[in-house]
């Protein structure tokens, strides 16, 4: 008697054919204009930039002068291509060396009961809330080599007998200059990435490590760090992708200069694109961007997935 009503009510949840077709074309009257929207303002531009990238394309009338993979081959053979693709994995770098560890420790402490941790979280954000070309703006003015305008000069040149330095005009410089400028802009959009993550993780269990005698640092090599593995992971792959694409803070700063010392990619791209109007060699550069970005993508999804299920069998 039990297993015949268990059985009915096992039935209950069978989808008739017209229910099951019904909620499919729900689904679907939801998904087709988010799926026209993906087409046009993604999926399209990226054939057309396909497209145009084997013309020398001036941007005026239809393109007709096809010239294959010259593009590609004369991109490839630059050598400030090659700086731009350089100064890119060099704000990679130091961004996973030196940005992020920044963001966790900041992270960490406004977490615990520092007093005035409302007061730092609000100014170590708020950055994050102005526009590039407003924090580009800023650091101009502070790296100005007029000490009566530039605030690092103006300390500088508080020591006797040093000079003004030429902070942006300095091909040895400008790089560490703009990265500070980066560092400053994004410092707190991966802090709170951290906090969110640290308030997803039990307080019981560093209440457990500190019965058991373990100290600060030991909690936080041995709990938090690991715990805290997905929002490090979703950090990073933000970060990168941010830092191959870095455009418009570099631009107000810079503008890649001098001599092509802070160029970058996406500056090589708009330079040629949209100043020199030569939009087929800047479409294949944005062709060659992107599939930058997209093997890095799925590379690194595929290794984080690989990861977390490693994770999840051995834990």
């Amino acid at each position: 008697m039990n297993n015949l009503s268990i059985a009915g009510n096992h039935h209950q949840y069978i989808l008739s054919p017209q229910k099951r077709n019904r909620d499919t074309l729900t689904a679907l009257f939801f998904l087709i204009p988010t799926l026209v929207f993906f087409f046009i303002f993604i999926i399209y531009p990226i054939i057309q930039s396909l497209y145009y990238s084997f013309f020398n394309w001036k941007g005026f009338g239809p393109a007709v002068n096809f010239v294959g993979f010259r593009n590609y081959e004369k991109i490839l053979t630059d050598s400030v291509f090659a700086k731009a693709v350089a100064n890119g994995l060099l704000i990679v770098v130091l961004s996973l060396i030196v940005q992020l560890p920044i963001s966790i420790a900041l992270a960490i402490m406004v977490r615990n009961d520092m007093p005035g941790r409302s007061f730092f979280r609000t100014i170590f954000f708020m950055p994050f809330v102005f526009s590039e070309s407003i924090a580009g703006i800023i650091w101009v003015s502070m790296f100005k080599p007029d000490p009566s305008i530039g605030f690092l000069n103006a300390i500088w040149t508080l020591i006797p007998g040093v000079k003004p330095l030429e902070f942006l005009g300095d091909t040895n410089q400008v790089m560490m200059c703009v990265f500070i400028a980066l560092t400053w802009k994004y410092l707190g959009f991966h802090m709170l990435l951290y906090m969110a993550g640290l308030a997803n993780i039990p307080r019981e269990i560093e209440e457990a490590a500190i019965i058991d005698g373990a100290n600060n640092w030991q909690i936080i090599r041995n709990v938090t760090l690991p715990l805290l593995g997905t929002t490090i992971r979703t950090s990073v792959y933000l970060s990168v992708l941010g830092s191959l694409q870095q455009f418009g803070l570099i631009w107000i700063m810079s503008k890649g200069g001098p001599v092509n010392a802070s160029e970058t990619m996406a500056i090589y791209m708009y330079r040629f694109g949209f100043i020199r109007l030569a939009l087929g060699y800047g479409c294949a550069v944005g062709v060659i961007l992107l599939l930058i970005c997209l093997i890095f993508s799925v590379s690194y999804q595929r290794l984080v997935k690989q990861q977390d299920y490693l994770g999840g069998l051995y834990s």
